[in-house]
């Protein structure tokens, strides 16, 4: 991380009154310089804590955006993205309800014993699909067809048709 430093003083004023110094800088850091070449530079708490912080937010972000780019095999603790019925209807897959427990926690089990890498919307398109499947048997939402049945034709005339 490269930081600015727009103030400098001698090592000998700085080592007579060092946490003064640093309190009157004007951005928390100082190059503390030795025959006009800096030796080291001295950073407030404040800074190094705020320096810090960001680095460790910058580090979270990395993880998961290598989480979400690379490939991998099913764990417990995978969920799908809070959008995910939204994302599953882009994908042509229509859900009405939320993911239960029960649903999410059969197609992880399934998927850990299969032991196969996939990219995280892969996982989620998969259960997608799954989740459609599954709905659609369980609830029964199409009869199936009886391919033997031969509809009758109605013979009647509708009222204000001129028949024979």
């Amino acid at each position: 991380m490269k930081i600015l430093v727009s103030d400098d003083i001698s090592l000998d004023l700085f080592c007579k009154h060092p946490i003064k110094i640093l309190e009157k800088s004007n951005k928390g850091v100082i190059a503390v310089l030795k025959n006009n070449s800096p030796i080291f530079y001295a950073i407030t708490p404040y800074l190094l804590k705020k320096m810090f912080d960001l680095e460790y937010h910058l580090l979270e972000q990395d993880i998961k955006k290598q989480n979400i780019e690379k490939k991998f095999s099913m764990h417990p603790n995978w969920t799908p993205d809070k959008d995910f019925i939204r994302q599953a209807a882009l994908w042509g897959i229509t859900l009405n309800e939320e993911i239960l427990e029960s649903e999410l926690t059969c197609f992880i089990s399934y998927w850990q014993a299969e032991g196969c890498f996939f990219h995280h919307i892969q996982w989620q398109q998969k259960l997608a699909r799954s989740l459609e499947r599954s709905r659609s048997i369980n609830y029964g939402s199409q009869k199936k067809r009886d391919i033997t049945y031969i509809p009758t034709p109605d013979q009647t005339i509708p009222n204000g048709f001129r028949g024979k």
